[in-house]
């Protein structure tokens, strides 16, 4: 085992950082919907076929599937913001790439790149636990969770009016642009996470992941044009099943795996990421279906007939809902807990998708379905980090965050598929043109509501708010934060720091270690050098502290597991020496 820690602490959080992180999160989320507006020309734009043209849009969830759980574990080992700046920085030279191009290879080559900024979500969220009081961190959460949504719903607007006057190599230079903007008020307002996870990068785990998520996505975005029953399909997704279950393997027998899949296997995880693949799902396919229905001409009989950009304004409602959601979620979770909030949200969803069963006829119909079904999917994405941060050790953050990002990006996978093989064979050929049918739209809807319905029934099975959870901490803070923790703390360790005279110990690094030698836990110590741990089962520990002036201590203990604390105070050996 190799311990990794930082040398310093960092500083108390600026009060920029959450709209900093959450417009990170937002400007990465703008690659996914960026070239939704001229999809339908993309083939003549690159002067390719229909099929080589895909390639631009599957390249681009390909790198992103990859890229969230690998970066949120080297974020976790090595620096949540060292990670997000090259996460940006590498989008930013595949914004350039596409934009200097129209040859086919190098503009999937450069979608590519843009994809791999994905891992800036997990990222932002791990810097948030790490640096933020507690009272803050509900609605800051939310926020760059929903900043998926949020800035999906905000580009096809922005982008449809690029695209209608202008070069639409110009969507790139602007994506550029955010994301140099984004990298310089990164490195002016945040600070580096003093958290560190123990151990090394897992590369064949790394390398066995990302060869199971692209042979199982392949097949999944490319199914409809190679036939769902063909030979390749099928091939590919026997071949995903076979590398999965060996790098699950693998991965269960190391010491610090890339994913740890025993912690994924709590039911508090588990359920939540099944949960987020049928928001992933729901989320999709109002992007998918209502920008077609409203730029459908009229002479269709149903088509709603608006602009490009009529259209993408029609839709925005859909990501700004999202974005005013965050605080209405802060004061539910707090109230009610985030499961709480999950099973509203996928209420207010089908709610949604239901009412616009039968909400079709008007363009101010879309707007009420896209305020509707903004307000759900916020209040259910919102849930989601609150729910693993929750359930995972804090070293595990940007890891775990990571995988729950990942099984939101297989649902809009998924729904990508299943909603475009469902348009395409209900689609009505009027001459040599496939034109969707309102009867293809209402089958995607109810499609989306069984998805909602499927989450609803996974998010009964999380695990309820403890009576111990209740309290919510106050705090102005990050001791005083820990110092409550200390007060309010179950089910784990707590104590003081003390030096040799006896003196307690101010912003030492205290770290909970498991018996596999992984570690399970880590805080600083407040002022008064207390310091409160929880454990995530039964068993045995080694609580370990370390502070400048003052030699390491590593103690042994074991706790029953039951929702009692367990008192060790933490003498440091040495003579205190001046800093």
């Amino acid at each position: 085992m190799t311990q990794t820690t930082t040398d310093r602490p960092a500083g108390r959080a600026s009060g920029a950082l959450v709209p900093v992180l959450a417009f990170a999160g937002i400007v990465v989320a703008v690659m996914q919907t960026l070239l939704v507006p001229v999809i339908k020309d993309l083939p003549q734009l690159l002067d390719t076929a229909p099929s080589n043209a895909t390639w631009v849009l599957t390249s681009t969830l390909l790198s992103g599937a990859v890229a969230t759980p690998i970066m949120g574990r080297l974020g976790d080992l090595f620096g949540k913001r060292r990670m997000l700046i090259l996460s940006l920085a590498v989008m930013v030279v595949g914004a350039l790439v596409s934009a200097l191009t129209s040859d086919l290879l190098l503009m999937i080559a450069g979608r590519t790149l843009q994809g791999f900024a994905m891992g800036a979500i997990p990222l932002g969220i791990g810097l948030m636990r790490d640096m933020l009081p507690r009272e803050q961190l509900g609605s800051a959460m939310a926020l760059m969770s929903s900043s998926i949504g949020v800035g999906g719903g905000l580009a096809l607007p922005a982008a449809a009016l690029v695209a209608q006057h202008s070069d639409w190599h110009a969507l790139y230079y602007g994506a550029a642009g955010l994301g140099v903007l984004a990298i310089a008020l990164t490195l002016l307002v945040v600070p580096e996470s003093p958290m560190r996870a123990e151990g090394t990068f897992d590369l064949p785990g790394a390398l066995g992941l990302s060869a199971g998520l692209v042979l199982f996505l392949l097949p999944i975005t490319k199914g409809s044009d190679w036939g769902w029953a063909s030979g390749t399909t099928l091939g590919l997704f026997a071949a995903s099943a076979v590398v999965l279950v060996l790098w699950g393997v693998m991965e269960l027998r190391l010491k610090a795996p890339l994913v740890d899949l025993r912690t994924t296997a709590r039911p508090a995880v588990l359920f939540t990421n099944l949960a987020s693949i049928m928001v992933g799902v729901s989320f999709y396919v109002v992007s998918l279906v209502l920008p077609q229905l409203l730029q459908l001409p009229t002479s269709t009989g149903y088509g709603l007939g608006q602009s490009m950009v009529v259209a993408g304004l029609l839709v925005a409602p859909l990501g700004l809902t999202m974005m005013f959601t965050a605080p209405v979620y802060a004061r539910l979770s707090a109230r009610y807990g985030p499961k709480f909030t999950l099973i509203l949200g996928l209420l207010i969803i089908a709610i949604g998708y239901g009412a616009g069963l039968g909400l079709m006829s008007a363009a101010w119909q879309s707007l009420v379905i896209s305020v509707l079904l903004g307000a759900g999917i916020g209040l259910a994405y919102s849930s989601l980090p609150a729910l693993i941060v929750g359930a995972v050790p804090a070293s595990e953050t940007g890891a775990a965050n990571g995988l729950n990002t990942l099984m939101r990006s297989i649902g809009t996978s998924v729904s990508s598929a299943v909603i475009g093989m469902v348009l395409a064979n209900t689609a009505n050929n009027v001459g040599g043109v496939e034109i969707p049918t309102m009867h293809g739209f209402r089958v995607s809807f109810l499609i989306a509501t069984g998805a909602v319905a499927v989450g609803l029934l996974l998010a009964l099975f999380l695990p309820g708010r403890r009576p111990s959870d209740k309290p919510q901490l106050r705090a102005s803070s990050e001791e005083d934060a820990a110092l409550e923790r200390a007060e309010q703390v179950l089910r784990g360790f707590r104590g003081r720091v003390l030096g040799a005279d006896g003196s307690p110990v101010a912003r030492a690094k205290v770290t909970l270690i498991d018996r596999r030698g992984r570690q399970a836990g880590a805080t600083l110590s407040a002022e008064d050098g207390s310091y409160a741990l929880t454990v995530p089962d039964r068993g045995s520990y080694v609580v370990a502290a370390r502070a400048t002036g003052h030699g390491p201590l590593a103690s042994s203990a074991t706790h029953a597991g039951d929702e009692r604390p367990v008192d060790l105070d933490l003498p440091l050996p040495g003579e205190t020496v001046s800093a």
